[in-house]
């Protein structure tokens, strides 16, 4: 009998090849309004920030480190919503829809490598800021092409190393034949309450993943924009202290939109349902935010509205001559 027990939960823990997401199907009247409203704003994140990309790219005068993360940003955004955006239109139009076992491990990677190291890079932004306003004379000094270029490629790389940690640890586990996610994506934290063993080590882990890649950065950021403000209350003109913080003011609007809405989801008391606030939450953080972040670095940057329309001029020209 023992051996029977044995092979049953064996078959229990192999039975999972696939997985259905289901997540806001229990609201059939929204299904066409969220589609467009998600296909209008990915086509928006698309031709944003592939635009501040080619503008950071073609202006020599952009070429700076406050450019070349901004276009990480834009870069990662772009993968970050390409990753589980299509998908989620698919089961917007089909109520449900399944997913490999092997295709959900990859979609959680991605999108939780990608979230995770835009944690880390806005981090690296505010550093960035903190040494142009409180060294300026030093900041080509300080913030040289290697530095910058390390302190990108760590961002992806810490990103990453957490991601493959917490999936691989998630994906080994038995889901005893449940295989039905109540959410729009592969997220983490919904596929867990599908797991028939103990979670207590991916809690864990998770947990110190959270304070190191969301706690430690946005400690980091708020120390930084002390110094910050600081050293702009020390200037004495009013047009220079307006000058000095409109560089960092789309910077701190784009880390209160992301931070806020990525704390609550992963740092709130444990829920035993999936509830539909945290899908909202997700789409505010993972469709919203990459929306508006080209939005807000064009409208409140002079440099990069004055390269948008210098490029705009010289394609004016040349489709006239």
């Amino acid at each position: 009998s023992k051996i029977q027990i044995s092979l049953s939960h064996m078959e229990n823990y192999t039975a999972v090849t696939e997985f259905l997401l289901v997540g806001l199907s229990q609201y059939p009247e929204l299904q066409h309004f969220l589609f467009v409203l998600c296909l209008i704003m990915y086509k928006i994140i698309l031709l944003g920030n592939s635009l501040l990309i080619i503008i950071t790219i073609l202006d020599p005068r952009l070429h700076t480190p406050m450019y070349f993360f901004l276009g990480n940003l834009s870069f990662l955004d772009i993968c970050y919503t390409s990753s589980f955006i299509p998908p989620m239109l698919v089961m917007f139009m089909s109520e449900r829809i399944s997913i490999s076992f092997l295709g959900c491990a990859l979609q959680m990677v991605i999108s939780l490598g990608l979230g995770s190291t835009e944690c880390v890079l806005l981090a690296v932004m505010a550093y960035d800021r903190y040494v142009a306003i409180c060294n300026p004379l030093r900041y080509p000094i300080i913030m040289n092409k290697v530095l910058y270029v390390h302190l990108a490629a760590w961002s992806w790389a810490i990103g990453y190393m957490n991601s493959l940690v917490q999936t691989v640890m998630a994906m080994v586990l038995p889901f005893c034949g449940n295989n039905v996610i109540d959410h729009l994506t592969c997220e983490i934290l919904a596929l867990l309450k599908l797991v028939c063993s103990d979670i207590s080590m991916n809690v864990l882990i998770m947990t110190v993943a959270s304070i190191i890649i969301l706690v430690v950065p946005l400690l980091l950021i708020f120390v930084s924009y002390i110094f910050i403000l600081s050293s702009i209350l020390k200037i004495d003109s009013a047009e220079g202290r307006k000058k000095a913080f409109s560089t960092c003011s789309a910077h701190l609007t784009v880390v209160i939109l992301f931070y806020g809405s990525a704390l609550f989801m992963y740092t709130k008391p444990k829920s035993n349902n999936t509830k539909v606030s945290d899908e909202i939450i997700v789409l505010s953080y993972g469709v919203i935010t990459p929306m508006l972040n080209p939005i807000i670095y064009s409208l409140r940057n002079k440099e990069v509205k004055e390269a948008l329309k210098k490029i705009l001029k010289r394609h004016l020209h040349l489709t006239k001559v």
